[in-house]
């Protein structure tokens, strides 16, 4: 029902399901034997566990989420004739933005890539293409060769929810990716073809910790002392753009957020261009 309403990824909907399997098995803990007598306080109390086991808010907005899928569910179907959650406060969850590098930082860490390494080209092309194309890391996992429109200077990302969009890519990340492709992909193919763009020295797609470890190995040995990861430099790809007069809805596009409010987050932009945009376009400035 969720994966049809809300066209939720894979990923997604085992979450909803861990979560709701850690409900309901409190609640049989609570010695409540019928889906129809839980109450607003059963659940209000699940929540407060979950504060006691130091859940962090964004994941018990998470579960709480869930839970609330679960009862509109009963309710639809007539399994039971009300919603306890309407009356249950959704667990605040403050938008915390995430560090960004700077354009010299993204190239230090670019540049300590050493070319003696047999992943040169392959480790240059992951961190140009995650910062010249925005991507998830899950994204970088998925790309695969027949995704790959170099010519034209593009890729086609397959999103959260199966969402598909076309993604330009950079001169630099485009000449990456050809040199990778030339140098290494070759050598790391194994007898099984693999279409993942991105692989192993086994011949294997890339994992999400794969990447996330070869990222934190060369932000390492840049010395750059902030905390980088895979969104880290998505979130720099934003604000870069943004900084530089993008259109927001142009962002979220590229992005592949579906509402424009996600990619509001990403706008905590300049004081100073701020300043400079009010007065070029207001006409009272």
């Amino acid at each position: 029902m969720l994966k049809v309403e809300k066209n939720l990824s894979k990923k997604t909907l085992l979450a909803y399901e861990s979560d709701n399997l850690k409900y309901l098995n409190f609640i049989e803990n609570s010695k409540i034997k019928n889906i129809k007598n839980i109450k607003q306080k059963n659940i209000s109390e699940y929540i407060h566990t979950l504060y006691d086991q130091k859940f962090s808010t964004a994941s018990i907005a998470r579960m709480f989420s869930s839970i609330r899928s679960f009862h509109k569910f009963l309710s639809s179907e007539d399994i039971v004739s009300q919603n306890p959650t309407l009356t249950v406060l959704n667990p605040k969850v403050s938008k915390k933005l995430p560090e960004i590098l700077e354009e010299t930082e993204i190239s230090t860490i670019i540049s300590s890539v050493k070319q003696s390494s047999q992943f040169f080209y392959r480790d240059k092309a992951i961190i140009e293409t995650l910062y010249s194309c925005g991507l998830r890391v899950s994204e970088l996992c998925d790309l695969s060769m027949s995704n790959l429109f170099l010519d034209n200077e593009l890729i086609r990302i397959m999103g959260k929810g199966s969402k598909e969009r076309l993604v330009p890519i950079s001169h630099k990340a485009k000449d990456c990716i050809l040199k990778y492709l030339i140098h290494t992909r070759p050598m790391l193919l194994k007898k099984e073809l693999v279409d993942n763009l991105f692989i192993s020295k086994n011949g294997n797609k890339l994992t999400r910790a794969m990447i996330n470890n070869i990222l934190k190995k060369h932000v390492l040995l840049s010395g750059i002392s902030k905390k980088v990861s895979p969104h880290t430099l998505r979130h720099s790809f934003a604000t870069h753009l943004l900084d530089g007069g993008a259109d927001l809805r142009f962002v979220q596009v590229l992005l592949g957020h579906s509402d424009i409010s996600t990619t509001q987050i990403y706008t905590h932009l300049d004081k100073h261009l701020l300043k400079e945009v009010y007065k070029t376009h207001h006409p009272r400035s």
